[in-house]
């Protein structure tokens, strides 16, 4: 028998989900985060679950994993100082960028304009140019290359971005100053943004690359680290890491490509949810993902997760496939303050994270954080982790205090709220970046909430979006690593074709496609997916001439079999269908057509594996009545007094047991709050759905 693991590891805790591959039984764990070395806590976690299944470590076949490090380095500043190399005259890609400041005519006067991931005096000019068509007008100055680079040399830096204009349509180019890099710069990791993303706009594309190099290194010593760990540790399997798409790469892709992890914690998360929401017979959803560190939301529609072009971790957008999600920092470590100037109260985007970790964990950290307001407010039972963290309360208090007594409230309870209050409004406006902004109403989803903190803020979110109902599955906590261990392996190839639908045959967009898929697959079939075993889905990126921008949209791999047949797989076949479902998405996000001609600018082949399965959860039913899963009495603040509140043992409900609020559902990994006029009832799959009272 063999086995499959999951691991998801967070900013507070490391969770791991075992999954038997012939039954798909599944055994869970978790434990805390070990910063300093991730892999320490990953592997105290394979461990303590290998223990509970009764299997040697060998007997593992694959570590799937989900991992924040891109993520983590992006929002927290810890990248690795970038060196680029670009055309001459365009050294200041980075600085100029583009024209947009995110709160309209407030953001010119408050928002910080970001500095760039590569700084200026890191930055050269060699000299060389290629045409958008590929032709040389100026060929490499190979000696200019080496004069540059050692000025790169001297500053220290840790990466190598090399990004010139036009590159998409000849790389020769940046693949000659790779090579001379490599003996200039000797172990020094290198990135090509004709490898990274061989699209048009200089910006994006040298903006990506730079992100490519920045988290690079990171990415490197973790992955290697890990391997090396697992490797001592007795895992003998392979070790894959999840994309941002919400597919599995090697761990060699996933260090050569680290800028398609940077939400690969978060896409695990949306895999999971679908797979929960569909048990609980919902297809359409919104996935709300909380845990120490930052927050995480997500669109899905029909059970298919929104894929977006974009990945924004923080103020970073990048040109990256991922799944559509936005990151928001705030967690359950996310620290509060209040700014001597404003003394306005501010919750993070600063983490106190698993060291020292909130004050109530009891690890030397004093500043106040979500977690402690929670454990003021009486929200969080006295034990997390199935017992491995005991809340120490009188210091959560303490920490709160001094938001009370920086802001003149008469109480912890009163700054507790306040904290809870700012926190849930940051999050609100990440969903309404996922669902409002998108064109979607949040009252048409339910709302799938998981993480180690997201059930206790679950209630407050539906109320102030009125996605209901909200669905906290099984196991919440460790929701991640179940999408972890259940997706499949991807790649993906992508070029850059900007022609006029009238200069195109379907026969010429079929042959473009089917090469990208081709190479996709190859890649796939060297990491041992055979041919016959993989899935092809196409995209192209359309727009109206004219456009600045584009919309992508599906292409339906039968739609190109039937080229040459019947309906010609002409313009009049192929190119019109996607012009249709174009005009569909552009009335949908803008409400206007245009009656010009569509032009494809992008291309992209994307090829998965087959997914396995997991054994669903059956409850045995119950009468309605949760008595029998009563822990104890307890007292929440809310509304501004304490009121009375049952605590239950989520492993003690049966299906069809109605919680009523307020009242906290306690499990080994998470806690659930039920907010007063709300109730929660256990569906057969093991959910939670809570709903407000008649």
């Amino acid at each position: 028998m063999s086995y499959r693991l999951g691991v998801d590891v967070g900013g507070t805790f490391t969770d791991v989900l075992l999954v038997e591959e012939g039954s798909g039984n599944t055994w869970r764990a978790k434990t805390a985060s070990t910063p300093a070395d991730q892999a320490v806590g990953v592997l105290n976690g394979i461990g303590k679950v290998c223990a509970e299944a009764g299997i040697e470590l060998s007997e593992v076949a694959q570590v799937l994993h989900g991992t924040t490090v891109a993520t983590n380095a992006i929002l927290e500043g810890k990248g690795a100082t970038v060196g680029l190399v670009t055309t001459r005259g365009f050294r200041q890609v980075l600085q100029i960028a583009r024209s947009f400041v995110p709160g309209g005519l407030a953001g010119w006067i408050i928002w910080p304009k970001p500095e760039p991931l590569a700084a200026l005096e890191n930055t050269v000019e060699v000299d060389e140019r290629i045409t958008s068509d590929g032709a040389v007008v100026r060929e490499l100055d190979e000696a200019d290359v080496r004069a540059q680079l050692e000025k790169l040399r001297g500053n220290g830096i840790q990466a190598l971005a090399i990004s010139l204009i036009n590159s998409f349509a000849d790389p020769a180019h940046e693949r000659r100053i790779g090579e001379i890099a490599a003996e200039v710069l000797p172990g020094i990791p290198i990135s090509l943004s004709s490898d990274v993303l061989p699209e048009l706009r200089e910006y994006e594309r040298t903006l990506t690359t730079v992100a490519n190099g920045y988290v690079q290194p990171q990415v490197k010593r973790y992955v290697q680290s890990l391997a090396g760990n697992l490797a001592d540790g007795g895992v003998a399997g392979e070790l894959a890491i999840l994309r941002s798409d919400g597919g599995l790469s090697s761990a060699a892709n996933a260090i050569d490509s680290p800028v398609t992890l940077l939400l690969s914690g978060p896409a695990g998360g949306v895999t999971g949810a679908v797979w929960i929401a569909e048990q609980a017979g919902y297809r359409d959803l919104i996935t709300f993902d909380m845990g120490g560190t930052s927050t995480d939301v997500g669109l899905v529609q029909d059970l298919n997760p929104r894929i977006g072009r974009e990945t924004k971790v923080g103020d970073l957008v990048v040109r990256s496939s991922s799944v559509d999600v936005r990151t928001v920092g705030a967690g359950g470590g996310s620290v509060a303050h209040v700014p001597e100037l404003t003394k306005a109260l501010r919750v993070g985007p600063q983490s106190a994270g698993a060291d020292p970790g909130p004050a109530a964990y009891g690890r030397g950290g004093t500043e106040p954080t979500v977690t402690d307001a929670n454990v003021v407010l009486g929200h969080l039972p006295t034990t997390l982790a199935g017992g491995e963290i005991t809340l120490d309360v009188e210091a959560a208090r303490t920490a709160v205090g001094t938001v009370a007594e920086a802001m003149g409230l008469e109480s912890p309870e009163a700054a507790a709220a306040g904290i809870i209050d700012i926190v849930n409004e940051n999050m609100l406006g990440g969903l309404r970046l996922v669902s409002v902004q998108q064109g979607f109403d949040p009252r048409d989803f339910a709302l799938v909430a998981f993480g180690g903190a997201g059930p206790l803020h679950a209630n407050a979110l539906g109320k102030l979006t009125g996605a209901w109902p909200v669905i906290v599955p099984p196991g919440p906590g460790l929701l991640c690593a179940l999408g972890d261990a259940t997706t499949s392996r991807r790649d993906e190839s992508a070029r850059t074709v900007l022609r006029r639908f009238g200069e195109l045959t379907g026969d010429d967009l079929a042959t473009i496609l089917r090469d990208l898929a081709a190479d996709a697959g190859r890649r796939l079939e060297e990491q041992g997916l055979s041919r016959a075993e993989q899935t092809v889905g196409y995209q192209v990126d359309v727009r109206y001439h004219g456009q600045g921008f584009e919309i992508p949209v599906a292409v339906d791999p039968s739609w190109l079999d039937d080229i040459g047949g019947a309906g010609g797989g002409s313009t009049d076949g192929v190119l019109a269908t996607v012009g249709k479902r174009f005009d569909a998405e552009h009335d949908r996000l803008f409400s206007f057509l245009l009656t010009v001609d569509h032009e494809i600018v992008n291309a992209r082949a994307t090829v998965t594996g087959p997914r396995p399965d997991v054994a669903p959860v059956t409850l045995p039913e119950g009468d309605g009545d949760p008595a029998g899963a009563l822990v104890q009495d307890h007292r929440i603040y809310a509304g501004g007094e304490y009121v009375p509140a049952g605590v239950y043992d989520r492993a003690k409900l049966r299906a069809g047991d109605v919680v009523a609020g307020p009242a906290i559902v306690t499990e080994m990994d998470s806690t659930t709050l039920v907010l007063p006029g709300h109730a929660a009832t256990v569906h057969p799959s093991g959910s939670l759905l809570i709903t407000p009272e008649a």
